[in-house]
């Protein structure tokens, strides 16, 4: 795994810099601002189970994917820091000795470690006045070496045993629920004793806790909201239910529709439907008119929702795309659209994909066409984004729900159920079920 940090005035400059030498498989593990401009923490090869390896029993305190980000981004700025604040040290050491007239070669620096012992063995031979220069670097040369060591994950403490039976079982069940091996596992420790099905309550109670929802819907508080995900994740179906919801209630004189999709051809055709049947305008981002021109003439709207294309890293307008929203100096809120019914690796795919353009939350669509919900919301509790909506239909504006904790994991309780009784009926022999009879 690579690690590294970036520093830009802006952050499209910060996000330019990382394509340009981290390319489009970079995963962005946190960002903030400085003082001078931003500060991006990357990183390749991210994989979490080898970040909790690293960070030890500190991981403990990562309760999600994205706090995991962030440790390891911190821990990357710590050992980033103390191996220039080392380097820093050696450079005085060679100043003050070129000061004293007692030069040395590169490649006596090389084997300074190696001197160190030979030539510093009497401590009478030498002043004491005299700074033992040569044991000192060869300290900090050491010093160096082990936190090169540790930045490049060369040194990984092993997770520590001690599952008893009932938290191997609670994870077992964790992972039959959808979650991924990694949280089940986390949420199963925390169960220290007593019987399986109260560790089951805790964990749910945790997911409960874990799963982040607004309180205030986005029609009755208001502002720029950008949906941003692949291909048939349901961006446009989305914000077709959000605008026709939208209209019901507070009618079609203070919203607004905004596509950013100038790549595909008739890209636009959906959403121009929405308006006309709700009478709502609709406005295309191109090369003569940007998205902060729109937004400018927009700004008397009370809600403007933004449909994006469905980009991935490799296609040709992703990053020109993401860096437009990040550059906005409107306050644009952006959300990831996930599918219910995707696997678990696209789903964490598609958040690195997308995770540069500052994600302030998601919407779960297709939740009617998923087997079994933990994925989702073990995705969404790892990746710590709130769930703003999440849709289980067609139907404009019905299939359209404003997301809370409690529910989802009910609902997400009552599909493992069915789930297992039709695994259960599927292992039935035909000879043991019942016939019909004439």
């Amino acid at each position: 795994m690579k690690v590294k940090r970036f520093f830009a005035k802006s952050m499209a400059e910060a996000l330019k810099q990382v394509s340009e030498q981290m390319g489009p498989d970079a995963v962005i593990l946190s960002n903030r601002r400085v003082d001078g401009g931003v500060e991006i923490v990357t990183a390749l090869d991210y994989d979490e189970n080898m970040a909790r390896q690293s960070l030890g029993e500190q991981a403990s305190e990562a309760t999600n994917g994205a706090r995991l980000a962030e440790m390891q981004a911190e821990r990357h700025r710590r050992l980033e820091d103390e191996l220039s604040r080392s380097r820093t040290r050696i450079r005085d050491v060679r100043e003050s000795r070129a000061a004293r007239g007692q030069s040395y070669t590169e490649a006596s620096f090389v084997d300074l470690q190696e001197a160190a012992s030979d030539e510093y063995k009497e401590p009478s031979s030498q002043s004491a006045s005299t700074p033992n220069y040569s044991d000192e670097l060869a300290r900090m040369r050491a010093e160096i070496s082990s936190l090169r060591d540790l930045m490049s994950g060369q040194r990984v403490e092993p997770e520590k045993p001690g599952v008893n039976a009932v938290q191997q079982r609670l994870a077992e069940r964790l992972q039959e629920f959808g979650l991924s091996q990694s949280l089940a596992v986390s949420l199963s420790r925390r169960h220290k004793g007593g019987k399986l099905e109260d560790g089951w309550k805790q964990s749910l109670k945790m997911l409960v806790t874990g799963l982040r929802t607004p309180h205030q819907e986005w029609l009755d508080e208001g502002g720029v909201y950008a949906l941003v995900g692949p291909t048939g994740s349901g961006k446009t179906t989305t914000i077709g239910k959000l605008a026709a919801r939208y209209v019901l209630k507070h009618g079609a004189d203070s919203i607004a529709l905004v596509t950013t999709d100038r790549y595909r051809v008739a890209a636009h055709e959906q959403l121009f439907v929405f308006g006309r049947i709700l009478n709502v305008p609709v406005r295309v981002v191109d090369e003569s008119n940007t998205l902060d021109d729109i937004l400018d003439e927009l700004s008397d709207r009370h809600l403007v929702l933004i449909d994006t294309a469905g980009l991935t890293s490799s296609d040709k307008g992703y990053q020109e795309q993401l860096a437009e929203l990040a550059r906005s100096h409107h306050k644009v809120r952006t959300h990831l659209v996930v599918s219910a019914t995707s696997q678990p690796r696209i789903m964490k795919s598609v958040w690195h994909c997308y995770k540069m353009a500052s994600l302030a939350g998601c919407v779960m669509t297709k939740i009617d066409e998923a087997l079994t919900l933990g994925e989702s919301l073990g995705f969404v509790m790892e990746t710590g984004l709130p769930v703003a909506y999440y849709t289980d239909g067609q139907k404009i504006p019905g299939d359209l729900h404003h997301a809370e904790a409690v529910p989802l994991v009910r609902l997400a309780i009552e599909r493992l159920k069915i789930s297992q009784q039709q695994m259960a009926a599927e292992q039935v022999p035909d000879t043991e079920r019942p016939r019909e009879t004439a």
